[in-house]
């Protein structure tokens, strides 16, 4: 993780905490408010080991140095848009087939983590390998909402502690933490798979 992503995690965590306490009512004097954030702070590194792996991981796989090799951003730009409706048979998926599915899934794992009701289960497998428009669905976009996607998910695990991970997932009989754990696995069998087709279409 560089410096620059050092300082936005620092500056997203102080302000997570200066909320956190401000909140609870730790604003009477100088002395209270900074004797709040040093004990909410220590709580939070304590309580948060768990969470700030998930993040690091996702922002490593995102765009940073994953030991797999290149990053998700990196693999993505790396297609060329002229072959992503492209497929090697008809038994296959097609690069943006793939892209799309990832969005899928990454978006699912959002709105969960949001709690978010506007989407359920039925809406996200309806989209699952959904029918690509290339006036609609370009590769272009599909690798924006990925991103976005993904950076929103970040954010989010930013403002949580380790306790939620254990807590079920709405539709689905696991918790967070094994759709953490399962969403970083997707991601990464996906790309993968986007390396091999890519390199397959330039035979």
């Amino acid at each position: 993780m560089n410096q620059v992503t050092r300082n936005e995690f620092a500056s997203k965590f102080i302000i997570n905490r200066l909320r956190t306490f401000y909140e609870a009512g730790c604003v009477l004097n100088t002395r209270s408010v900074y004797f709040c954030f040093l004990i909410y702070t220590l709580k939070s590194l304590h309580m948060r080991k768990e969470t700030d792996y998930f993040i690091t991981s996702i922002h490593s796989i995102l765009d940073g140095q994953p030991w797999y090799g290149e990053p998700a951003m990196k693999i993505l730009q790396g297609v060329g848009s002229s072959k992503v409706y492209k497929k090697p048979n008809d038994n296959s998926h097609s690069l943006i087939e793939l892209l799309y599915h990832m969005v899928t899934w990454t978006e699912f794992t959002l709105k969960r983590l949001e709690q978010k009701e506007e989407k359920d289960m039925a809406a996200f497998e309806k989209l699952d390998w959904r029918e690509i428009n290339p006036e609609e669905h370009t590769w272009e976009k599909g690798m924006a909402q990925f991103k976005v996607t993904h950076d929103l998910i970040i954010d989010l695990l930013g403002t949580k502690d380790d306790e939620f991970l254990a807590e079920k997932v709405e539709y689905r009989d696991y918790n967070f933490r094994f759709l953490l754990h399962g969403i970083i696995q997707h991601d990464i069998y996906h790309l993968g798979q986007i390396v091999y087709l890519n390199k397959l279409l330039l035979v």
